[in-house]
């Protein structure tokens, strides 16, 4: 199981649903996805055809351990190389509950943040429960002048030794590294 946390707007269903169309994958993939109101980015990763589910959480700020098992019901997990769990959109509340995830992937994007990949400055909790980095829309990355070395050091200042990624999903850079990561 992959958990995949990060802001809203960071790039975690634009992964996802580049990870589950994978032509190449001879995997079995899954995918929960949390969502405070709708199963918008659920109907958009159904249209990989790999089995997905929505979780709405009504006013949580994130998903906890019972709600993915409940979502599970109904599902030959065994029979799944990997499940891809999407927490709601949140920096903060995903880092106190744990899923028994195998990976925890935070992502933070490489646009939005006005002073470039302060993200786990800000946030150290959601980055110190993590087990990589992916810094995610990498494709917009010269056009917004986004200091990449800044944002990895800013990773390695709050968790040293931590690996961290670069992907963009629209064209798929870095997708591959991560993905064997995740295989491991």
């Amino acid at each position: 199981m992959v958990s995949l946390v990060s802001s809203p707007g960071a790039g975690k269903t634009a992964f996802l649903e580049k990870t589950l169309t994978r032509p190449a994958s001879a995997h079995r993939v899954a995918a929960l996805v949390g969502d405070l109101a709708t199963d918008n980015d659920a109907a958009r990763l159904a249209r990989s055809h790999a089995p997905v589910k929505q979780i709405t959480t009504g006013t949580l700020c994130h998903l906890e351990a019972a709600m993915v098992q409940n979502a599970l019901e109904g599902w030959e997990v065994g029979k799944l190389n990997f499940l891809f769990v999407e927490n709601v959109g949140n920096l903060v509340c995903p880092s106190s509950y744990d899923l028994r995830s195998g990976r925890r992937l935070a992502t933070s994007p490489s646009v939005g943040d006005r002073r470039r990949g302060q993200k786990p400055l800000k946030y150290p909790t959601i980055f110190n429960s993590a087990d990589v980095a992916v810094i995610t829309k990498m494709d917009l990355a010269a056009a917004v002048e986004f200091d990449e070395a800044t944002a990895r050091a800013n990773v390695q200042a709050v968790r040293p030794g931590m690996q961290v990624f670069t992907v963009s999903s629209k064209n798929g850079a870095g997708m591959e590294n991560v993905l064997r990561l995740s295989r491991s």
